[in-house]
């Protein structure tokens, strides 16, 4: 599992931020093969919604404006089931059927109209010497404007709650699921002391929790899907992906007593592997994977474990051999390409840079959004004396990492003035160059 910082903007309840991006093979796929059946039965085709992995303890999920939905770590800590994530990714495939993302601005311009209005009453009324009152209609039109807005995003939720219901009965998905989750974050509220009747409604974003709960109901208990059981394999990877988050994620210790040492289950040698590694105890670690290997030894992401353990702990060498077979085993995932390409340029042999080459190029091609392929390309690159393609590959990864568009820039430049005029990397070099100039030129302007 890797961590890669990447900008993202963050619609949700929480101030806009930049959130880091979890990124795992494994998790990936899982979570995508959870998604498609919704994004199927929504009328889109399957991986056109994409599933992101936001390091964040909160429980939350949101999208921002495009079909990527965006899961926060601690959403699937909370979890206890596939079914529980699977009702949040139709609620969240709700608010994207309906534009809610980019219609939150028609919200926005209404309150903002209705606030305009009081500041104009209000500085009317204090030029005609009533200051108190034109006070007290400026702030009654700022809490207008505020209920208005509050208003239009609980109806905005309740809609995708509706929707998110039809896509999981349509894709053969029991609400369960759905009505577990809702039902813990009733629970949060309860406990943060957050009143349930609806004198409390008004200054919410979303429709209280025991409402939805009971609507929802209405709608779950009659749909034939509601007594199917959950998808045992879904339900088996899912607890899998859901202890290796806890391994690297947790502090060892909370992850050494929640999956002690008398457990060999596969979920908890997942979550000690990373809880020993993170721990500084490569041979713990190690001993934990051989014995998922001893279940399964052609598991790509069980090899996988393996490699990063060996190449962390300053034994490149060694962990060629379980990436590669990773790598063929998995159908040349890029991400663990990625990292078997980082493995063979660690040996600090000449001989392994072909392969190494051979691979990163594979990686970038299926998942051109991973700097850190692009960082160990280029020093295949530089390595190779071809200097132009070492600061493509440069360029690359900063237009990626966000905040980085003078560095953008500035590679992008060096590699066209070494590339063949025209070809399709000077193409891709000028591209980046345009953007990240753009980028410069709007932040010297904000200045």
């Amino acid at each position: 599992m890797f961590l890669f910082f990447l900008t993202v903007l963050a619609l949700s309840a929480r101030p806009v931020l930049a959130q880091s991006i979890l990124r795992d093979a494994e998790t990936e796929v899982l979570l995508q093969d959870m998604m498609d059946p919704l994004t199927v039965a929504a009328g889109l085709q399957r991986g056109q919604v994409r599933v992101h992995l936001l390091g964040d303890r909160s429980i939350n999920a949101f999208v921002a404006g495009s079909q990527d939905v965006y899961v926060f770590s601690g959403l699937i800590e909370a979890a206890d089931s596939a079914e529980e994530v699977q009702g949040v990714l139709a609620h969240e495939l709700g608010h994207i059927m309906g534009g809610h993302a980019i219609r939150v601005n028609d919200g926005a311009k209404t309150a903002t109209s209705i606030s305009l209005l009081s500041l104009l009453l209000g500085a009317a009324a204090i030029a005609a010497g009533g200051g108190e009152a034109g006070m007290g209609i400026m702030m009654a039109g700022q809490q207008a404007a505020l209920g208005k807005f509050l208003a239009f995003t609980r109806v905005q939720e309740s809609t995708a709650d509706a929707a998110g219901a039809q896509y999981l009965s349509t894709a053969g998905i029991s609400g369960r699921g759905s009505l577990a989750f809702f039902k813990k974050l009733q629970n949060l509220e309860f406990r943060y002391g957050i009143k349930q009747d609806d004198d409390q409604a008004y200054g919410r974003t979303h429709p209280m929790s025991g409402d939805r709960i009971q609507a929802l109901r209405e709608v779950y208990v009659i749909d034939p899907a509601w007594e199917k059981p959950a998808d045992p394999e879904i339900e088996r990877r899912f607890q899998r992906v859901k202890a290796k988050l806890s391994g690297f994620v947790s502090e060892p210790e909370r992850t050494l007593r929640k999956y002690p040492e008398s457990n060999n289950g596969i979920p908890a040698r997942y979550a000690r592997a990373y809880a020993w590694h993170k721990s500084a105890y490569p041979q713990k670690a190690l001993a934990e994977v051989e014995g998922l290997l001893a279940t399964n030894p052609e598991d790509p992401y069980f090899l996988e474990l393996e490699g990063q353990i060996l190449l962390e702990s300053g034994r490149p060498g060694e962990a060629i051999a379980p990436l590669r077979k990773a790598v063929a085993n998995s159908r040349s995932q890029p991400l663990i390409s990625a990292l078997l390409g980082h493995a063979l340029i660690a040996t600090e042999n000449s001989a392994n840079y072909p392969e190494a080459e051979k691979v990163l190029k594979t990686a970038v091609a299926l998942d051109n959004q991973n700097p850190f392929a692009w960082y160990q390309l280029g020093i295949v690159y530089a390595n190779k004396g071809d200097q132009p393609r070492a600061a493509l590959a440069s360029a690359e990864r900063y237009q990626l990492m966000g905040g980085q568009a003078p560095l953008a820039l500035r590679n992008a430049e060096v590699a066209m003035q070494g590339l063949p005029q025209g070809s399709p990397d000077w193409i891709r070099a000028q591209d980046i160059s345009l953007v990240a100039r753009a980028e410069v030129e709007r932040e010297r302007k904000r200045r």
